[in-house]
């Protein structure tokens, strides 16, 4: 389109006036021969955007998509030629609208979680093998530490339990007490166990937001976080199986400890994958690799928050009013066999969809 404005700020008035008529001729043209397609979109998006893109046909969708890419083209002639700014901000204005209607996610918030659940998060964690073999592996070499120091020398429980968390949960308590802490004699108040629930999730995440957000630094401060806490639980392990109630504390820790530790190894992972992105970035900046992991990242730190949540209500809940230790060890593991399961299937292509997508 010969748009025909050069030289003529250089000439005198008669020029300029001579200017000014034809941008207004030009201005008027360019609007007769594009309104009718603006006016249709218009009427598209206002439709669309009363009743979701659903509301219109697969002819008006595509005429949708032609005419945002047609008002997006007029913006820029519009913008180039300097034409009146009534009509660009029109234009502007009609864009923006048609590319929320276009681009915008069409999912209510209810699909968004679902496709979380049943897909983002299941892929997320396939995706993460290396982030949790090391999330597994600190958790594991902490426990098996802890073990052999407090079989070999009960005064390391001094040096790895803090008192608090201890709760005269000693090597020097008596073996009665020490069971008396396992099967317990609550009342089963159902409001002391909402109250214990609600205290046992809030200082759950607390550590697993520091070990996922630490990760970030090199993984370093999540891996011995993790492997502190694996340091904790060898030690109480080692105390009650000096006493004769390994199989006993088992089903206790087996209860809850499945889910919850599970969720501290993959919050490990979850901060592992911010690690590698700043240690590794590959072909990446560290920013964009930063970035890039961060979608898988937070989906891991998204799981570990729903599996505290379960584990707060098994451990403020069911392991109290469960005493026998094989439905605690029964209800432990299958929670165990439900987040592999879930793990492991959810997200996964039907051979139909491949075979459609190919």
């Amino acid at each position: 389109m010969d748009i025909g404005i050069d030289g003529r700020m250089d000439g005198g008035a008669t020029v300029n006036l001579g200017a000014v008529q034809n941008d207004t001729l030009r201005s008027a043209r360019f609007r007769l021969e594009r309104e009718a397609h603006w006016r249709q979109l218009d009427e598209l998006v206002t439709r669309a955007e009363k009743g979701g893109a659903a509301a219109l046909g697969y002819d008006e969708v595509r005429n949708l998509a032609t005419g945002y890419r047609q008002a997006m083209n007029s913006l820029s002639v519009a913008r180039d030629i300097s034409l009146d700014r009534a009509l660009i901000a029109y234009l502007e204005s009609l864009c923006a609208r048609a590319y929320l209607v276009v681009y915008a996610p069409q999912e209510s918030l209810g699909g968004l979680m679902r496709r979380l659940l049943l897909h983002g998060i299941p892929q997320a964690v396939r995706r993460s093998v290396l982030p949790l073999f090391i999330g597994f592996l600190a958790l594991i070499l902490g426990a098996a530490a802890g073990y052999r120091l407090c079989t070999n020398d009960p005064s390391w429980f001094y040096t790895l339990v803090p008192p608090e968390m201890a709760d005269q949960r000693t090597p020097d308590a008596s073996t009665d007490y020490l069971r008396s802490t396992i099967y317990g004699d609550e009342g089963h108040d159902s409001d002391r166990l909402a109250a214990f629930s609600s205290f046992l999730f809030s200082h759950n995440t607390t550590i697993v937001i520091l070990i996922f957000t630490l990760g970030v630094f090199l993984s370093v401060p999540s891996f011995i976080l993790t492997f502190y806490n694996g340091l904790i639980l060898g030690a109480f392990f080692a105390m009650f199986y000096r006493r004769g109630l390994g199989y006993d504390v088992f089903a206790w820790l087996s209860i809850h400890g499945v889910t919850e530790l599970a969720a501290i190894a993959i919050a490990c992972a979850g901060g592992a994958r911010l690690g590698l992105a700043v240690l590794l970035p590959g072909a990446r900046t560290r920013k964009e690799a930063l970035r890039h992991q961060a979608h898988d990242a937070v989906k891991l730190a998204i799981l570990a928050a729903l599996m505290l949540v379960a584990a707060a209500f098994i451990e403020g809940f069911l392991r109290q009013l469960i005493q026998d230790p094989l439905w605690r060890i029964v209800i432990g593991w299958g929670m165990g066999l439900f987040w592999v399961g879930w793990l492991l299937l959810g997200g996964r292509e039907s051979k139909a969809s491949r075979e459609a997508v190919r």
